[in-house]
């Protein structure tokens, strides 16, 4: 029997705005610069921390008939309040917008590739426990 506290809904909800906060706070204490040259360092590492722990909650979910609560609220909520495609997006339209192509490219290309790769690694650890 589900409580007020195990909705899906509230799982949700709670995990997102801790995600939401952890995103928040990561903007604010890490510097926004690579190399020198100003670049959303920041959404690329919630990104990339996001997509390794989605990808560790999924493989631990695997073959499980439990853990609905878990991927619910860090998951869906967690992962969902802590990656940010729109920020993502928005940074990179606007460093098109500013002449600044070759930090665009970079921008996708690493928030593509390390995601990927991010995601991959968190699979395989989260199937191992």
């Amino acid at each position: 029997m589900r409580t007020l506290l195990t909705h899906p809904y509230v799982l949700v909800f709670a995990g997102g705005g801790i995600g939401s906060l952890v995103r928040y706070l990561a903007g604010r204490f890490i510097p926004a610069t690579l190399s020198g040259s100003p670049f959303p360092t920041a959404i690329l590492l919630v990104n990339i921390m996001a997509s390794a722990v989605l990808g560790a909650v999924v493989g631990w979910a695997m073959g499980r008939t439990t853990g609905e609560d878990m991927r619910l609220l860090i998951g869906v909520g967690f992962c969902g309040g802590l990656s940010t495609f729109s920020s993502f997006s928005n940074d990179t339209v606007l460093l098109l917008q500013n002449g600044r192509m070759g930090v665009a490219l970079l921008n996708i290309g690493l928030n593509v590739v390390l995601c990927l790769l991010a995601s991959t690694g968190g699979l395989l650890v989260g199937q191992k426990l």
